[in-house]
C-alpha cells in the first residue's frame, strides 16, 4: 500500500496535461514519413487507429490500478512476488529512462542539423539535465506545473500548420482506404514511438487526488493528442506528394520553412527553440518515473536515486554520437513501446483479473 500525503498530490484534471505532454514530443517533427511509408495517403487513418488502441490501453491501466493500493510497483509485487516483481519494476525504470534519452538525443540531433552543426552534445545534455534535476527535485507537483506550461505556452505553434493550406492539394488524399489490412497494421505500429509515454500513469497514479475522476481527463488527453497528430498528418499529406514526403526526414520543419511573417524570416528556428519547452516536461516526467520506480523497488530516498538515473542518461546521450546510434535508440524504444502497449499491459490486465477471481473464490 502506497499512501501519498495530499500536499504532494495534484488535481485530477491536470492528468490531461501530463498525458498530452508525454505524447507530444520530438515525434511531431518527423513522424509523417515513417507512418506514411506503408499506407501513403491513408496514413491519417493509421494515426486514428493508433489513438484508439491507446484509449483501450489507458482503460486497462485504470482497471489494473484501481484496486492495487498503489502504483505499478505494488501491482508487480502482488502478482509476481518480491524478486520477479522487482525485476519487472527495474525493467520499467530502464524503459522510462530510455524514453527520456531518445527524446533528448533526437532533439539535439535536430538542433545540430538545422541550426548549430558544431553543437557539443555532452555540453547541451549536461545543461539540460541539470535543469531537469532542479525541476524533479522540487517534487511531482513542480513536474506537473512544467507539464502544464509545456502545453499552454507553445500552443501557438499549432497555428503555423494553417500556412501550408494555401499550397495544399486535397486530391493527394484520394482515394481513401486504398491499402491492405497488413499495411495499416504496420503503419499503426510505426506510430508506437510517437504515442508512447501514457504508461507513466502506472507510476504517478497515487499522486492524483481523485484517481477515478482523472480517468476522463486521461482519455481527453489521449484524444487531444490523436486529433492534433491526425490534423498534422492530413496537412502534410495534402502539402507533399507521396514521393516528396518520403524524402523529408523532418516534414514538420520543412513545412515551417514556408511560414512568412513580417518579423520572422526563418520560423523553423523559432519552432525548434520552442520545442525545447515541449520536450522538457516529457523528459522530466519519464526520468521522474524511472527514479520513482527505483525508489519504490529498493525503498531508498528518491533524491539519492535521481542523480544516478541522470548520470546514466547523460552518459548514454553523450556517447551516442552517430546517426546509427540514434537510429538504434529510436528503433529500440519504438519496439519496446509497441510491446508495452500490445503485450505488457494486456498481460498484466488479464493476469490481474484472473488472480482477483481466484482470490475471490478462495474467500
Amino acid at each position: 500500500m502506497i499512501k501519498i500525503a495530499e500536499r504532494f498530490q495534484v488535481s485530477h484534471f491536470l492528468v490531461f496535461y501530463l498525458i498530452h505532454s508525454l505524447q507530444f514530443g520530438v515525434g511531431v517533427l518527423g513522424f509523417q514519413r515513417i507512418v506514411a511509408e506503408k499506407t501513403g495517403r491513408d496514413a491519417w487513418i493509421s494515426v486514428i487507429l493508433a489513438g484508439i488502441l491507446v484509449h483501450i490501453s489507458v482503460w486497462m491501466l485504470y482497471k489494473i490500478l484501481k484496486d492495487s493500493g498503489g502504483n505499478v510497483i505494488t501491482v508487480h509485487r502482488n502478482l509476481f512476488g518480491k524478486w520477479i516483481g522487482g525485476l519487472m519494476s527495474l525493467g520499467l525504470a530502464l524503459y522510462f529512462c530510455l524514453l527520456a534519452i531518445t527524446v533528448l538525443r533526437t532533439y539535439i540531433e535536430i538542433v545540430q542539423v538545422w541550426m548549430f552543426q558544431d553543437l557539443n552534445v555532452w555540453a547541451f545534455a549536461l545543461v539540460f539535465l541539470l535543469l531537469v534535476y532542479y525541476i524533479i527535485s522540487g517534487g511531482f507537483r513542480v513536474v506537473t506545473g512544467i507539464s502544464f506550461f509545456g502545453v499552454i505556452l507553445p500552443g501557438y505553434v499549432l497555428l503555423t500548420f494553417l500556412f501550408p493550406l494555401e499550397f495544399s492539394d486535397l486530391s493527394n488524399l484520394a482515394p481513401p482506404l486504398n491499402h491492405s489490412i497488413k499495411d495499416f497494421a504496420q503503419s499503426t505500429k510505426s506510430m508506437s514511438l510517437t504515442i508512447v509515454g501514457f504508461e507513466a500513469i502506472l507510476v504517478f497514479y497515487p499522486f492524483i487526488k481523485n484517481p477515478e475522476k482523472s480517468k476522463k481527463w486521461a482519455h481527453i488527453g489521449v484524444g487531444f493528442s490523436t486529433v492534433i497528430y491526425t490534423l498534422i498528418m492530413l496537412v502534410s499529406l495534402a502539402y507533399f506528394s507521396e514521393e516528396q514526403l518520403q524524402k523529408n526526414v523532418w516534414a514538420t520543419l520543412t513545412i515551417w520553412k514556408i511560414v512568412e511573417m513580417p518579423f520572422v524570416e526563418r520560423f523553423e528556428y523559432i519552432g525548434i527553440a520552442n520545442w525545447c519547452l515541449i520536450i522538457l516536461p516529457n523528459i522530466c516526467l519519464t526520468l521522474w518515473c524511472a527514479s520513482r520506480c527505483l525508489k519504490d523497488t529498493f525503498k531508498v530516498n528518491q533524491k539519492i536515486v535521481l542523480p544516478i538515473v541522470l548520470l546514466g542518461a547523460f552518459l548514454v546521450v553523450s556517447f551516442s554520437q552517430t546517426r546509427e546510434h540514434i537510429n538504434v535508440l529510436n528503433d529500440l524504444v519504438g519496439r519496446l513501446g509497441f510491446y508495452m502497449m500490445f503485450a505488457y499491459i494486456p498481460f498484466i490486465y488479464i493476469f490481474n483479473m484472473i488472480m482477483r477471481k481466484v482470490k475471490g473464490r478462495k474467500r
